[in-house]
């Protein structure tokens, strides 16, 4: 193990997106990030509010967004489009050497179409493989690979993809290689035992904890597929999970929830 060189794998949020001055701040501490380092972004509140605007009325179920045709090209806009390329140019500001991809890019990240007993997610794809070759090659050519959250079927079709999966899949892939760090970085400072208030951060959540809070319902919606691919990730080999704002990435002695088995 000894011998692995370390890549630290991150996930933002729309919350931090959607608010220019986090997002600067965040760009700022992603860029002074040593070593290898991948950048995955949601950006869901963009697209709902794109959507809306053009008469279109957004569905969720349990957190996850139902993805039709017409709310797939908003996505798809959104995401691969304005918000990535955004980050990009903003971390070339900062001299980072930044790449925009979705998983079709490079084939880098392969999907299928969740099929679901009961719900149609419409072109929702869940990962079925990562490009792990070409992604060590990016990052050994010091490249900073950015991803949306869209990713393709190999017979053509784009697919909405939650970015939290997509964060733990790279995750996973990439522990075959590296060692592996992965951080969720959120608008709060970590997972909560009460979620109105701010300074009840979990410092560590194991398996049994995670367990007896959904039990009490203190975990809830969105959070749970979240916790879910933390657990998974952590199964197949990443090292070391975080939850909580950004600022953890410089200091790491800021509040936020580890992750453990």
């Amino acid at each position: 193990m000894g011998n692995k060189k370390s890549v630290t794998v991150i996930k933002i949020g729309g919350n931090i997106i959607d608010d220019p001055k986090e997002l600067q701040q965040f760009i700022n501490d992603f860029s002074n990030i040593e070593g290898y380092k991948v950048l995955v972004h949601g950006g869901g509140k963009s697209a709902t509010k794109m959507a809306q605007s053009i008469g279109l009325v957004p569905q969720m179920i349990d957190g996850r967004r139902i993805t039709d045709a017409p709310m797939l090209d908003v996505v798809v806009m959104i995401y691969a489009g304005q918000i990535n390329k955004n980050i990009v140019a903003q971390l070339q500001a900062h001299n980072t050497n930044a790449m925009g991809f979705s998983g079709a890019d490079g084939n880098l990240i392969q999907s299928e179409k969740r099929n679901h007993p009961t719900i149609d997610y419409g072109f929702v794809g869940d990962v079925e493989s990562v490009n792990t070759p070409l992604l060590e090659t990016l990052l050994s050519s010091g490249i900073v690979p950015v991803f949306c959250a869209i990713t393709h079927d190999k017979n053509g079709q784009l697919l909405n993809t939650n970015a939290d999966t997509i964060a733990s899949e790279l995750a996973i892939a990439l522990s075959e290689v590296f060692e592996v760090t992965l951080n969720y970085c959120f608008e709060k400072p970590g997972v909560l035992f009460d979620s109105e208030d701010d300074s009840s951060v979990i410092a560590n959540m194991n398996t049994d904890l995670y367990s007896k809070l959904k039990e009490e319902k203190a975990i809830h919606s969105g959070m749970i597929p979240k916790l879910d691919n933390c657990f998974n990730s952590l199964s197949k080999g990443v090292q070391k999970i975080r939850i909580g704002h950004h600022s953890m990435l410089q200091n790491d002695d800021a509040i936020c929830t580890t992750i453990q088995l």
